[in-house]
């Protein structure tokens, strides 16, 4: 019976068995990384250049972009690898590495949403005090804030994981290593602790949902109060993005970690798995910036700069080249 000290490896869930459709899978993963890399990469690089969204609202969309760049990039490289290279092998310090990952960005994620549903109720039921209650000093304490949470909760989450004895084997039934698959191989005698970290897990999110749910409250509250129905669509469209967002991390995180155990298979936890760790970090760009005027002339300057330099290097390359042929 294998324990932990004997484990050098896991094994991953495959996405399929056949050579074509693994060569799929990485083509298909790979679009969907380089959608998330260009999208995210975007927004980061328009806030940060364009001194008009340095403001409460954009450095935190700034953050969220970041973790959402760490989050996917923590699965799909080694998933693509493993379709790629035809393996399922990640060793045993590599899966810790990736577990810790996963749970610190995804928990650090959910503290965010939770902060900027907290920017959206003072922006429209406090406007007076916004400056006041969201200065740049308090920004920052709260971004940095998010990010500790995240970290002291992986570090919980992972270190009781991995302090268990794994007695069930080593093959993990999901493409990355997921702590509730990891717990499946360890021995039943140690439930104590795994709902000690669940438990706080849970409350932890649980929080975070009663938080966003008491704000968006008082924000209906307060925009069905406005008198003119511009102030109202100007008020929801600027919740709509984030609402989105939070309904799709929220919905997906949710019944994948909650759903009855009588209708979990390998193939529902897959899909889940994909819906709450892909999905989001790509197309949160997209929310994002579908209907904002100022993220979309901020993208369009980063991109028309990167034009001009891409056509002002190949201009100059020739004859770089030359010089570099008569120098040698």
């Amino acid at each position: 019976m294998p324990n932990s000290s004997s484990i050098s490896e896991f094994l991953l869930l495959a996405f399929a068995d056949t050579r074509q459709l693994q060569l799929l899978h990485f083509w298909l993963f790979l679009g969907i990384y380089m959608a998330a890399l260009l999208g995210n990469g975007l927004i980061i690089i328009g806030i940060a250049c364009d001194h008009r969204l340095h403001t409460p609202m954009y450095f935190f969309l700034l953050n969220l972009a970041l973790l959402d760049l760490g989050c996917i990039s923590t699965t799909l490289p080694k998933a693509m690898a493993n379709a790629l290279w035809d393996t399922r092998d990640i060793s045993y310090a590599g899966c810790a590495a990736q577990c810790f990952l996963f749970v610190f960005l995804m928990s650090a994620e959910y503290s965010l949403l939770t902060v900027m549903s907290y920017d959206r109720y003072v922006a429209i039921c406090k406007p007076l005090h916004y400056e006041t209650l969201l200065g740049s000093r308090a920004c920052a304490s709260m971004a940095a804030a998010a990010w500790g949470s995240g970290v002291l909760n992986a570090v919980l989450q992972t270190a009781n994981t991995f302090s268990l004895p794994v007695c069930r084997g080593n093959a993990v039934n999901q493409f990355f290593c997921e702590i509730p698959h990891l717990l499946k191989l360890s021995c039943s005698i140690s439930h104590l602790r795994e709902i000690w970290a669940t438990v706080v897990g849970v409350s932890l999110a649980f929080g975070c949902f009663v938080f966003i749910l008491f704000s968006y409250v008082q924000i209906f509250r307060a925009v069905l109060r406005m008198p003119s129905e511009q102030g109202q669509h100007k008020a929801f469209s600027t919740c709509l993005p984030h609402l989105a967002v939070v309904s799709l991390f929220v919905s997906a995180g949710f019944f994948s970690y909650l759903k009855p155990s009588s209708i979990s298979f390998p193939s529902l936890d897959l899909v889940l798995a994909v819906l709450y760790s892909l999905v989001p970090p790509t197309l949160n760009p997209i929310i994002y910036s579908v209907r904002n005027k100022d993220i979309k002339c901020a993208v369009r300057k980063v991109t028309s700069h990167v034009s001009e330099l891409s056509s002002l290097y190949s201009h100059f390359l020739p004859s770089l080249v030359s010089f570099a042929v008569i120098v040698l």
